[in-house]
C-alpha cells in the first residue's frame, strides 16, 4: 500500500462521519417534536393565554410545515446560528461559548490525571499478575468504577472543602487569574469526574496487556536474555496501545458527559451546568444547541482516534 494510504484513509472516515453528523442534527431537531404534548404550552406554561402560547410558537417556527422546519433549521446551522435562549437573552452559541472554557478545563485536567495513572496501574498489575499488587490494583478499580459520582462528589466537599478548608466548595476561578488558583478551584471535581475512568482504563490495559505478555514474541525476547522491564517498555507497552487508545477516546466522550454531574454538584458555570438548567427551565434552543455540539465531539473524537491509529501501528497504516 502507498505512502497516501493514510491520508486516504483519514479522508475516508471524514466521510464516513458526515451521515452521522446529519442524524444528530435530525435527532436534535425532534427533540422538541418528540416531546409529549405541545412544545409551545410546555415552554409557556399551563396558565399562559392563547396568544402567548401562539407567540411562542411563532418565535420556535412551529408554525410552519415540520419539512420547512427542518430546513430552516439546518439553514441556521451552516451559518452557525444554534437559535436563541428563551430564558437567557442571548443567542445558544454566545452561551456556549462563555462556557465553553470551564468545561473544556475540566474535562483536560480530568483526561491528564486519568490516562497516566490509569495505564500505570493497568500496565503494574499485569507485569505482577497473580500477587497481591495485582489484586490491590484492581480491588482500587474496581472501587472506582463503583462509585456513583455525585455521591463523591458529596464526600470531597464535605470533607476537603468543610472540614479541612483545603480547597474551595464550588465556583470557578479562570486560568487568567492565575495558575494556582484556577487549579485549586478544579482539582476536587477532574479527580471526583477521573476516578471512574481511571478504574477503566486500568482495567483495559491490563487486559491488553497480559494479551500481549503472553505472545510468542515476548517469549523469545526474553528467551534471548533481554530484562523484563525492557520487554515491556519497548515490545508489550508499544502493542498494548491501540487498545489503550480506544479505551481513551472512550473515555474522553464519558468525560464530557459526566462533566454535566460534576459541575452540578460543585457548582461551575460549564456546558454541563447549562444543560441541566435549561432542561429545568425548559429552554429547549440551549438543549437542542448543547445536544448538537455534544453529538459533534463525540464523532470528532472517534475520528481524532482514527487518526491516532494510523500513526502509531504500522498495521493500520498499511494494512
Amino acid at each position: 500500500m502507498t505512502r497516501s494510504a493514510p491520508l486516504r484513509r483519514v479522508v475516508w472516515r471524514l466521510l464516513q462521519s458526515v451521515p452521522v453528523i446529519l442524524l444528530v442534527a435530525l435527532l436534535a431537531f425532534l427533540l422538541l417534536h418528540l416531546l409529549p404534548g405541545d412544545p409551545a404550552v410546555i415552554i409557556a406554561g399551563d396558565q399562559a393565554s392563547p396568544d402567548a402560547i401562539a407567540a411562542v410558537r411563532r418565535q420556535l417556527g412551529l408554525d410552519q410545515p415540520l419539512l420547512h422546519q427542518l430546513l430552516l433549521w439546518l439553514g441556521h446551522l451552516v451559518h452557525g446560528d444554534l437559535g436563541q435562549s428563551l430564558l437567557l437573552n442571548q443567542s445558544v452559541l454566545s452561551a456556549v461559548t462563555e462556557r465553553l472554557p470551564v468545561t473544556a478545563s475540566l474535562t483536560a485536567l480530568s483526561l491528564v490525571m486519568t490516562v497516566p495513572l490509569g495505564i500505570l496501574l493497568g500496565g503494574v498489575a499485569a507485569c505482577f499478575r497473580g500477587t497481591w499488587i495485582d489484586t490491590l490494583v484492581m480491588l482500587l478499580a474496581l472501587l472506582g468504577v463503583s462509585v456513583p459520582s455525585f455521591w463523591l462528589a458529596i464526600l470531597t466537599v464535605i470533607l476537603f472543602s468543610v472540614t479541612l478548608g483545603w480547597l474551595p466548595s464550588a465556583g470557578y476561578v479562570p486560568l487568567s487569574a492565575g495558575v494556582w488558583p484556577w487549579l485549586t478551584s478544579l482539582i476536587a471535581p477532574a479527580l471526583v469526574l477521573s476516578l471512574f475512568q481511571i478504574g477503566f482504563l486500568a482495567r483495559m490495559t491490563r487486559s491488553a496487556m497480559l494479551d500481549v505478555l503472553d505472545a510468542d514474541y515476548i517469549r523469545t525476547a526474553r528467551a534471548k536474555g533481554l530484562g523484563p522491564w525492557r520487554t515491556v517498555a519497548k515490545h508489550a507497552f508499544r502493542n498494548t496501545l491501540i487498545p489503550v487508545i480506544t479505551a481513551t477516546g472512550i473515555i474522553l466522550s464519558l468525560l464530557i458527559g459526566g462533566s454535566i454531574v460534576v459541575e452540578q454538584v460543585f457548582a461551575l458555570p460549564g456546558i454541563g451546568r447549562l444543560v441541566v438548567q435549561a432542561i429545568l427551565a425548559r429552554d429547549y434552543p440551549v438543549v437542542q444547541g448543547t445536544m448538537l455540539l455534544f453529538g459533534f465531539a463525540f464523532v470528532a473524537i472517534n475520528v481524532l482516534i482514527d487518526v491516532i491509529y494510523t500513526l502509531v501501528d504500522p498495521r493500520v497504516r498499511y494494512g
